[in-house]
């Protein structure tokens, strides 16, 4: 069973994504964090996030995997745990960048329905439906009113100036996300919609979980 999971960004896809994934004994993939990594390697690497062809280059020649670890799953690329590292506002930023270019998106989607051959798991993104797996037993997009998300993001990341500049940066992410050329984000045919402001993370999961159930009759 692959249950996808879709959103913008504060919907809260990588809590309740993670959550469900353990309860389950599935395995969890956090894409977003895949593009934070190519944005990670960018910075490193001194590659200009308007070379798209030195993008799609780098994406192409990096091993990521996704290792269990306690209640989270840690990424390593090329072995290295950048787990921490691409928790940043500036690799944030750098990553709706870079999940615009048709070749990275083409690159790392490779990855992902390859990571889906393994078995069971519960991916999150914002192309998982429509894109990556568009015959997923489960679709869920989830959602929240952009103020509720930019609560969210602003008490994820103390020391930020303002929630004003967190709510305009989610704006910012929105657009490029909703008006981007390749894999735009959309809700997938089929899919459930789940609005998360005013809900508990328990009663989102359990929402999945019962639509997981749903789907496969037992679980």
């Amino acid at each position: 069973m692959v249950i996808a999971i879709d959103g913008p960004a504060g919907s809260g896809k990588s809590t309740v994504a993670r959550e469900v994934a353990r309860r389950l004994g599935f395995i969890y993939v956090d894409t977003g964090a895949m593009y934070r990594a190519v944005a990670l390697l960018a910075s490193r690497l001194g590659v200009p996030l308007t070379d798209s062809t030195a993008l799609e280059q780098l994406a192409s020649g990096t091993k990521m995997h996704f290792l269990p670890s306690g209640d989270r799953a840690r990424l390593l690329v090329n072995n290295e745990d950048v787990t921490d590292s691409i928790r940043t506002a500036e690799i944030s930023q750098g990553a709706s960048i870079v999940s615009t270019v048709a070749g990275v998106r083409h690159a790392l989607v490779a990855m992902q329905q390859g990571m889906g051959s393994d078995g069971n798991l519960v991916m999150e993104g914002r192309d998982i439906g429509t894109v990556v797996f568009p015959n997923a037993e489960v679709k869920v997009f989830l959602d929240a009113s952009p103020e509720e998300r930019a609560r969210r993001r602003f008490a994820e990341t103390p020391g930020r100036a303002t929630i004003e500049r967190v709510a305009a940066e989610i704006r910012e992410r929105d657009a490029r996300d909703e008006q981007r050329e390749h894999s735009p984000l959309q809700r997938a045919p089929g899919s459930i919609v789940i609005d998360t402001t005013g809900l508990a993370i328990e009663q989102v999961i359990e929402n999945i979980l019962a639509l997981a159930q749903k789907g496969r009759g037992s679980i």
